[in-house]
Order: structure tokens, then sequence, then C-alpha cells
């Protein structure tokens, strides 16, 4: 196969597909909300790029790392989501549209990163490369 680990992953499929929602929003965002716009904009990134690199790690430990970091951004982006939503300043459909894949990237990871700590219980492989 001539893909990278982490393309193959449902999880960094969504946070893609979360990053261009977020620049549709960013886009959007009045002028006078700049620090929205960056935010949003390095926190969307922030996904995509930890589990990409949580995908190109061996161990275990580094990989739960990396998608618990791509989770706090995924959080940090519903949070913004929320602030831009609370002041009126995002379409709603959008921004549903927005919400919807953060659950979705939220849920991933987290089970991603329960079935690699499952060794230590005795359950689980630990590969954290599956489609989830």
């Amino acid at each position: 196969m001539n893909d990278f680990e982490h393309e193959r992953l449902d999880v960094y499929r969504a946070a893609i597909d979360f990053l261009v929602v977020a620049d549709e929003i960013a886009v959007s965002l009045p002028r006078g909300r700049a620090y929205l716009v960056d935010q949003l904009r390095r926190a969307a990134t922030s996904i995509a790029l930890n589990i990409a690199e949580g995908a190109g790690e061996f161990s275990p430990g580094d990989k739960a790392r990396f998608y618990r970091m791509a989770r706090r951004s995924a959080t940090e982006c519903a949070a913004i989501l929320d602030a831009s939503r609370a002041v009126k300043l995002t379409d709603t459909q959008l921004s549903s549209k927005g919400r919807a894949l953060l659950l979705r990237v939220v849920a991933m990871l987290t089970a991603m990163v329960l079935r690699l700590k499952a060794p230590e219980s005795g359950s689980g492989s630990g590969s954290g490369s599956g489609s989830a």
C-alpha cells in the first residue's frame, strides 16, 4: 500500500473533514474576530497533525499521548464553535456540521486511547491502528 498509516484511519479523515468546515467558519467570521479565526484554525489543524503523529508512533504510550492531544484540540474547537454561536457569529447549519464531526472525532479518539490502555488490564491488541 502507498498510504501513510494515518491516512487509513477514519478518525484522521473525519479530522480533515472538520478542518475544511473550520476553514469555512473562519472565513465567515468578521474581521474584528481575528483571534477566533487564528485559534480555530490552529486547533483544527492540531487535531489532524496529532492524529498523524500518533499513528506514526510505535510505542502504545506515545500513540495514546498524541491521540489525547488531538482530543483536547477537538474539544477546544468545540468550545470555539460554542463561543462563536453564543455571540451569533457563525451560521447555525455550518456550526452544527462542525460540531457533529467533532463529536465523531472525540468519540473515536477516546476509544483509541482506551484500546491502547487495554493491554495493561490484559485485554485488547494495543495497536491503535484500527479504523476507529
